[in-house]
């Protein structure tokens, strides 16, 4: 009777993966040279980093789950607000790249080190994903602004994309945030 092997592909325990075997480039393959973000630089862009990960993965939740009064029109605009904090989540990851400093975007990180709170599980009214998702866009407003002037200090070029990133969330709040508001005045 013939020995049968393990398959050299399985895991050695269940859920978890064995490190890659392939190919790594030394130290001198790999240098990189140019400006490098200090420790504060490369934490700083990872808050921002987590924050934006976490929005478009709430804001799925929602556009997932929303029901209710102009159902449509909030659906259509949580994929817009989706689309854009992914687009940012990628500019500051590899921005991040670029200064040598190492994004982090797996799904353990982004729960833990996320400012935004958990987002309701099941179906929301359109009324109460206003709120939620205004609430949300605030936070992550929030982490940009308290980052920005020490990101500005070490290296404007990246505060430019925080720039850029605040404006198109501010926007955003204001827009989703309308939704519920009614003229002052009258």
């Amino acid at each position: 009777m013939a020995e049968t092997k393990k398959s050299d592909t399985t895991s050695t325990a269940k859920g978890r993966r064995r490190p890659s075997r392939g190919a790594a480039l030394t130290k001198e393959q790999n240098a990189e040279t140019g400006f490098r973000a200090s420790a504060e630089l490369s934490e700083n862009m990872q808050r921002v980093l987590v924050d934006l990960i976490e929005l478009s993965l709430q804001g799925k939740q929602a556009h997932w789950n929303v029901v209710g009064a102009n159902f449509r029109d909030m659906h259509l605009q949580l994929d817009e607000i989706i689309e854009a904090a992914r687009g940012y989540s990628d500019q500051v990851a590899e921005r991040m790249r670029a200064l040598h400093a190492l994004p982090d975007g797996r799904s353990d990180t982004v729960a833990e080190m996320t400012t935004l709170p958990e987002f309701p599980h099941g179906e929301v009214s359109t009324a109460e994903t206003i709120d939620l998702v205004t609430e949300r866009l605030d936070a992550v407003i929030a982490t940009v602004r308290e980052v920005h002037d020490p990101v500005d200090d070490e290296d404007p070029t990246t505060a430019d994309i925080l720039h850029g990133v605040l404006e198109g969330l501010e926007q955003f709040s204001w827009m989703v945030s309308a939704e519920k508001r009614t003229p002052t005045g009258r």
